[in-house]
């Protein structure tokens, strides 16, 4: 049985399509590799526009990097840096992109894509910061480049745009400060916790994560007070308390205001049972302490009483002495005896 003729056209046509897919496959390899080792300076850039322009990012790069030196000085010098950091940008190097575009505004200040070329640098800090989780000196530097950007161009239309990435990374890094003393409020050490919730408020005070910190400074106030030593009891119950009244001066009629008082009404309950406590442990203390002066008088007594006898003994031992010392002085000294010679 032998083939149709339509089903035999059909497999010509696809023949021939793979044979002009291959065709212009081999071309485009063949004048990447052409151009790799060319050293015509013009042959080469032409090459590596085109590869940009077709967003083939990789093949662009792999050329640009060979006209770095030979475009040195020449008027095609800008283009190729401001195209090298944007192929760059594009194939996700953000730091080098970044370090490229900030080199070209410095370099070439006068060029009319210098501002463009300042935005996307600060724009590649950006996309370069890790996430919260992650440590967060990129966010930090990423915060500093676009703050630069608003200070050199403060009148340019992307100043907007750089505002709300800046409180995009600053969010970031408030959530990271956040996220970290609460760790502390996971594992039980309340006091950690209450210092390290307050240094976000002081770090970022225009955070809007305010109420949820207040929520954990009060929680750990709280247990802080209920799980404290005897000595610092009262007075952390009373900060407590006091914060609970801040909340809710501050944050009047929401969740927040309401677990204040809450907390409040527990914190005074505790209040009034370490009171009752602490009334029972004074009035112990002031047993044993009535007792100790006691014990210590009788003690004080007993030294006194051995002291003036042995202060007695002493004055008649001295009196004795005296009296030797008067006797002896008194009795003449003995005769002189000579021996008789023989």
């Amino acid at each position: 049985m032998g083939i149709s003729r339509e089903l035999l056209n059909f497999y010509m046509k696809k023949y021939i399509l793979g044979l002009f897919a291959l065709a212009v496959l081999s071309s485009c390899v063949s004048q990447q590799e052409k151009a790799m080792k060319s050293a015509d300076k013009n042959f080469i850039l032409k090459a590596a526009n085109e590869n940009f322009a077709k967003k083939k990012w990789k093949n662009a790069l792999a050329l640009y990097d060979r006209l770095a030196n030979l475009v040195a000085g020449t008027d095609d010098f800008p283009n190729v840096g401001f195209n090298t950091a944007y192929a760059n940008y594009y194939d996700k190097n953000y730091k080098l992109a970044g370090h490229q575009f900030k080199n070209f505004a410095v370099s070439f200040p006068k060029d009319p894509r210098a501002e463009e070329a300042a935005y996307m640098s600060a724009l590649c800090y950006y996309e370069g910061s890790m996430d919260y989780n992650l440590d967060q000196s990129s966010t930090e530097l990423a915060v500093n480049e676009l703050q630069d950007f608003l200070n050199n161009y403060p009148n340019s239309e992307r100043s907007k745009n750089i505002s709300q990435l800046i409180d995009e990374l600053s969010y970031k890094l408030e959530f990271k400060a956040y996220e970290n003393a609460r760790q502390y409020f996971k594992m039980g050490d309340y006091k950690s916790a209450n210092v390290a919730l307050e240094n976000v408020l002081d770090d970022f005070p225009s955070t809007k994560l305010r109420p949820k910190i207040y929520d954990y400074i009060m929680k750990s106030r709280q247990l802080l007070a209920q799980n404290s030593v005897y000595d610092l009891k009262e007075e952390r119950i009373e900060s407590a308390l006091a914060f609970t009244r801040q909340v809710e001066k501050e944050l009047p009629n929401t969740e927040y205001s309401k677990t204040a008082v809450d907390i409040r009404e527990k914190l005074e309950k505790e209040k009034k049972d370490f009171a009752v406590i602490k009334k029972q442990t004074e009035a112990r203390i002031a047993v044993f302490t009535a007792r100790q002066k006691k014990e210590a008088d009788k003690l004080a007594e007993k030294n006194k009483t051995e002291q003036q006898i042995q202060d007695q003994v002493n004055v008649e031992k001295k009196a004795m002495q005296i009296q030797r010392d008067s006797a002896a002085l008194q009795t003449p000294p003995p005769a002189a005896t000579f021996k008789i010679q023989r």
